[in-house]
C-alpha cells in the first residue's frame, strides 16, 4: 500500500511525527523498517556549511526524532501516516542523533522527483546575480536587506534592470534579510518562472520582475576530447554563475575517473593554457591534442577555486 502523501507546510511545532529508515544497513537482515517518534522542533530552517558539513540546505524541518546514518532517504510522516518529508541529515558531534535531524519538504522531494522522471536532470533556475553571503549577515539590520554584488551580462537580471550596487528588500513578497532568505526562494523555482523583487534605492521602493533561465553551463555547447572530457567555453555569464577568476577558458563540466587520475584534472577546472598555446575556446584543447605526437610532454595551466596551477603531462 502507497502512502499517503500530507503537507509540509501544514506542520505545527510541537506535532507529533514518525521517521522510518534503515540505520546501519539493519534493514538486510530484517524486512522491517526501524521507527523512531518526536516532534516538529522547528520549521524553515536554514542550515549552512561548518565544519564536516560543507552543503547549504534551506527550509527544512527540524525533528527530534532519531534519525541515524541509514537513515537518509527514508520517510517522515505526522500521526496520520502522511508523509510530509524525506529524512535528510542530523548535527551531530558523534555521528548519532542528539534529537537535532531534518527532512526535506515533501513538496520539494516530488517536485525533484517529477524532473528526474521527465527530463533526466535537474533543471536548476537561474536569476543571473549574486548577493553578498555571510560577511555581510551582521549588517542587515542597517541595511535593511541584501547587497546586489554581481550581475551576470545578459542574464535575467540585468534583462529586469537590476544592477551590482541595488539592494534587495523582498523577493515574492518575502523578506530578505541575509543571503540565506534569497537562497530560500530561490531553492523551489522552476525554468521560466518570475520573480517579483523590490529594491531600496535613495529611500525609495521600486519593482523589477526577473524571468528565470536555464544555467548558462547548461545551455552552452559540449565539447568532448579524450572520448571523456567535456568542455564548454568560458563567457561572462559562465563566469558569474560559477564565480571564476578567468574571464576566458574550457570549463570542465564532465571528466570521468580513468582521464582525472592520469591528469590530476577535476569537474570545475578552467583549462586556461597548453605550452604556450592560449585557450579562450573549448575546441582549442582538441586541437591542440591533436597536433602532439605520441607520448610527447607539455605543460598544461588552469584555475581550480580561484588559484592558477600548471602540471606538465604526456600525451599517450
Amino acid at each position: 500500500e502507497v502512502a499517503p502523501l500530507g503537507r509540509s507546510t501544514d506542520l505545527l511545532i510541537g506535532e507529533w511525527v514518525v521517521a522510518l529508515g534503515n540505520p546501519y544497513g539493519y534493514l538486510l537482515g530484517n524486512a522491517e523498517p526501524t521507527v523512531t517518534a518526536g516532534v516538529v522542533s522547528g520549521t524553515g530552517r536554514n542550515i549552512v556549511p561548518s565544519g564536516d558539513q560543507p552543503g547549504l540546505y534551506l527550509d527544512m524541518i527540524q525533528t527530534d526524532a532519531a534519525i541515524n546514518p541509514g537513515n537518509s532517504g527514508g520517510p517522515l510522516s505526522n500521526a496520520m501516516g502522511e508523509v510530509v518529508g524525506v529524512n535528510s541529515s542530523i548535527f551531530s558531534p558523534t555521528g548519532s542523533s542528539i534529537g537535532l535531524g531534518f527532512a526535506i519538504p515533501v513538496e520539494r522531494a516530488i517536485r525533484v522527483a517529477e524532473q528526474l522522471l521527465r527530463d533526466g536532470t535537474v533543471r536548476r533556475a537561474w536569476t543571473g546575480l549574486e548577493v553578498a553571503g555571510a560577511d555581510a549577515m551582521r549588517d542587515w539590520k542597517t541595511q535593511g536587506g541584501v547587497s546586489v554584488v554581481n550581475v551576470a551580462p545578459g542574464g535575467p537580471a540585468e534583462r529586469a534592470g537590476i544592477r551590482a550596487g541595488d539592494v534587495l528588500t523582498e523577493a515574492n513578497n518575502r523578506q530578505l534579510r541575509n543571503y540565506l532568505d534569497w537562497e530560500a526562494v530561490k531553492l523551489d523555482l522552476l525554468v521560466g518562472d518570475s520573480i517579483q523583487v523590490s529594491l531600496g534605492t535613495s529611500g525609495r521602493r521600486e519593482e523589477r520582475l526577473v524571468v528565470t533561465a536555464d544555467l548558462p553551463t547548461v545551455t552552452a555547447e559540449r565539447v568532448t576530447v579524450l572520448r571523456d572530457l567535456q568542455l564548454i567555453t568560458v563567457s561572462p555569464a559562465i563566469q558569474s554563475e560559477r564565480g571564476l577568476e578567468s574571464s576566458e577558458g574550457a570549463l570542465i563540466v564532465r571528466i570521468s575517473p580513468s582521464v582525472s587520475r592520469a591528469t590530476g584534472l577535476q569537474d570545475g577546472d578552467v583549462i586556461l593554457g597548453m605550452d604556450r598555446t592560449r585557450i579562450r575556446r573549448a575546441a582549442q584543447v582538441g586541437e591542440f591534442l591533436n597536433s602532439l605526437r605520441s607520448r610527447q610532454q607539455f605543460r598544461l595551466y588552469f584555475e581550480r577555486r580561484g588559484r592558477v596551477i600548471f602540471t606538465d603531462l604526456v600525451f599517450q
